[in-house]
């Protein structure tokens, strides 16, 4: 028997997450059945269970590749000694991860910002999940701090701010904006980046006699 290349592997793996997600996103976890995902994917349940055992290991490794994704690329950021500033960077993580999911969609929409919200509402009562999640958010959240630490470093960042406070609502609006697109539809993350960039431009009150 000839030997499954790791390339193939791979593909088969990629496959059937992305599958998965569609389903997950179309009718939300409970009303989606693994055989929902085999005929979403075309494939035999030998084939799916070879790689995942249900559809709670599904989950589970559909948040954490795209916690990973957005790990990576904020500490990448945060290792550099000059990173963008919060509207840019913003907008090329988000814009990235995105971008990676825009071939999901259901119909016709993009798939992606219903599955984070899906998730969001399963991490109630999924504590395995929820794990998952919440360690997602911790390396995302030192990650920022470790962001904004260099913005005040650098003199571009009031420096009277604590670095959790910025690192919490900066999390916040990239999730707000991604419930923002499931709940009324697709929207550039330059939308996100302009608003963010406005923001940041008001001016400090000044101060009463």
């Amino acid at each position: 028997m000839a030997r499954v290349s790791q390339a193939h592997l791979d593909a088969r793996r990629r496959q059937i997450l992305d599958g998965a997600a569609v389903c997950f996103a179309r009718n939300g976890f409970h009303a989606t059945s693994m055989q929902d995902v085999l005929k979403e994917v075309d494939l035999s349940a030998g084939a799916v269970y070879r790689y995942f055992s249900g559809k709670e290991e599904l989950i589970a490794a559909i948040v954490s590749e795209v916690l990973g994704q957005v790990r990576a690329s904020f500490e990448e950021a945060s290792s550099r000694t000059d990173p963008p500033p919060p509207d840019v960077l913003v907008c090329e993580v988000l814009g990235r991860t995105l971008a990676a999911k825009a071939s999901l969609t259901v119909d016709g929409k993009p798939a992606f910002p219903r599955l984070v919200v899906q998730v969001w509402t399963e991490t109630l009562r999924n504590d395995e999940l929820s794990a998952v999640l919440s360690e997602g958010y911790r390396t995302v959240h030192a990650a920022w701090v470790q962001i904004v630490e260099a913005y005040q470093a650098a003199g571009t960042m009031r420096a009277d701010v604590d670095p959790d406070h910025v690192a919490r609502t900066m999390i916040a609006s990239v999730l707000g904006f991604i419930a923002h697109q499931s709940l009324f539809g697709p929207a550039p993350v330059e939308v996100l980046g302009d608003g963010l960039r406005a923001l940041m431009s008001v001016p400090e009150p000044t101060p009463g006699p």
